[in-house]
């Protein structure tokens, strides 16, 4: 079985290199007679998924088709699209009744990076799981990448990130594909969260299934809220893991995560008297350590995969960035060890860490950046302004330089993207509460540093019939990370009106590292 380590290690990288924040499209989704209705055919799997990664191929089990639904809503003789799904048969020979559809974080994450781990790691033991390619990502026709623009975020490991160069840069990346897939006669400011819940919504009813149940994981979160909001018909019950609400305005208040995630690892750290010991100053080390990074970067050279030397540059942003990565992509065992090795002026486990998170070259053109771009415009940074956005991440992490806090978490330069990206703004109804009495089981990592634990509560009071089960030293995304976070999950489908035995889930533990190995 791979291991979640393995698992964080090769979806991550698919992850950082085509949707982090988030070559021309073929076009896609043609324009064919006018329809209202869905329709879902079946297809032969591809095999490989991706050429040279067969941890991604799908299992054997596999049954792969495409729904075509319309682009846009509003527009019902428009073009029609198609949303790649996988559906993942129970390995029980008596399986339960309700399946699993499973909803990608990103946005632009993609069922089809997802699906080989979670066969591997149990998932579909004893209900059917249907992962999906949500509209725009990866095997969906539609895809819409930006190449130029992966491209520039994969080279990004070698200039000072912050500096402004590097936004013009990425502007002007962001620009071009945004120019190039609009002459392709994709409707850009359809591929929301909007018409994305309704796409999931239309596939129970294609598919013939009376009652499923929605797993969520951050963006994926935000997805199964709305569809439970608007499309509540046939839902048994609800996960989501790594809470991104839709009431929560991510991009004004994104720094907020990782600020929670910092100060959860150095008390955790504190607690522990051989790394209290080892890293007396951790905080105040940090904060000091990102400043002087934002006035002089480190240089140095790292080996990639192929034993090719790069040069990467760790500036304040891209040192307190792979921070919140290896938090989010690994177990946050080693942060207070990298804190210190570059306080100290050794840069060599952080430039290793950061060039690691920008995964292969191969998967650079194969990212739902399209998705990504309009979801965290439309939805979020248009909604808002630059001013109030950095009033609130100098409130959440007071000593950091503006240079860095002016960049979204996730390597985003939104208020300069969304400009470009040109897609408006999302009706405010996209931000409404979600009141329901479905029931609904939270999974939520302490630090995480992409959805910050204490926007769970934004929620839980209009659900009427939520349980909430924290992961202490767990980071973002807690299904993959965690053993027994599958059980758990388990236990509520099976009885979702029942508490679950979160026992296991309090007894996670973490040793921090404070010597070389």
């Amino acid at each position: 079985m791979t291991s979640p380590a393995k698992h964080c290690v090769v979806v991550a990288a698919v992850c950082l290199a085509l949707v982090c924040l988030m070559t021309a499209c073929s076009g896609g989704g043609s324009n064919g007679p006018p329809a209202l209705a869905a329709s879902f055919q079946t297809v032969t799997c591809p095999q490989p998924n991706i050429a040279g990664f067969p941890d991604l191929d799908f299992p054997p089990t596999v049954q792969c088709g495409y729904l075509t639904v319309p682009e846009n809503r509003t527009k019902p003789d428009g073009r029609r699209i198609r949303i790649f799904v996988m559906r993942a048969p129970a390995a029980s020979a008596t399986p339960r009744r309700e399946p699993v559809v499973y909803l990608s974080g990103g946005p632009g994450g993609a069922g089809s990076f997802e699906v080989a781990f979670m066969v591997q790691h149990g998932l579909n033991a004893e209900r059917d799981v249907i992962f999906v390619d949500q509209r725009g990502t990866h095997r969906a026709d539609p895809l819409l990448p930006c190449p130029g623009w992966e491209q520039f975020q994969f080279d990004a490991v070698s200039i000072p990130f912050a500096s402004d160069s590097s936004t013009a840069a990425d502007v002007a990346a962001i620009k071009a594909c945004h120019d190039q897939l609009a002459a392709t006669g994709v409707d850009l400011s359809a591929y929301n969260s909007t018409e994305n819940a309704a796409d999931i919504a239309d596939l129970r009813v294609t598919l013939g299934i009376d009652s499923w149940n929605v797993y969520g994981v951050s963006y994926g979160s935000r997805l199964a809220l709305t569809i439970l909001r608007d499309h509540p018909q046939g839902i048994r019950s609800v996960v989501l893991d790594s809470v991104s609400p839709p009431t929560v305005n991510i991009v004004e208040l994104w720094w907020t995560a990782p600020a929670s995630s910092f100060k959860a690892i150095f008390a955790a750290c504190a607690a522990q008297p051989t790394c209290a010991k080892a890293y007396p100053n951790l905080a105040s080390d940090f904060t000091a350590t990102v400043n002087r990074l934002d006035q002089t970067p480190a240089i140095t050279q790292v080996k990639d995969d192929s034993g090719a030397l790069v040069t990467v540059n760790v500036d304040g942003f891209s040192f307190a960035y792979t921070m919140i990565m290896e938090s989010e992509r690994s177990d946050a065992s080693g942060v207070p060890k990298m804190i210190n090795d570059m306080a100290r002026g050794d840069p060599g486990s952080v430039a290793a860490a950061y060039l690691a998170f920008r995964g292969p070259h191969e998967f650079v053109g194969l990212g739902g950046t399209g998705l990504a771009l309009d979801v965290f415009c439309a939805e979020s940074a248009n909604l808002t302004t630059e001013a109030a956005t950095l009033a609130k991440a100098q409130a959440a992490l007071p000593g950091f330089p503006d240079r860095v806090l002016k960049i979204q978490p996730k390597q985003g330069r939104l208020f300069y993207e969304c400009p470009v990206w040109n897609v408006g703004r999302a009706d405010p109804s996209v931000s409404a509460r979600i009141v329901s009495d479905v029931p609904v089981l939270v999974l939520e990592g302490s630090f995480d540093a992409a959805t910050a634990p204490e926007w769970v509560d934004v929620i839980t009071p209009d659900l009427k019939n939520a349980q909430v089960v924290p992961f202490p030293f767990t980071g973002h995304s807690v299904l993959g990370k965690s053993t027994c976070a599958p059980a758990i999950m388990a236990a509520f489908l099976d009885n979702p009106t029942q508490p679950v035995d979160s026992s296991c889930a309090a007894q996670t533990t973490l040793t921090f590292t404070t010597r070389s190995p």
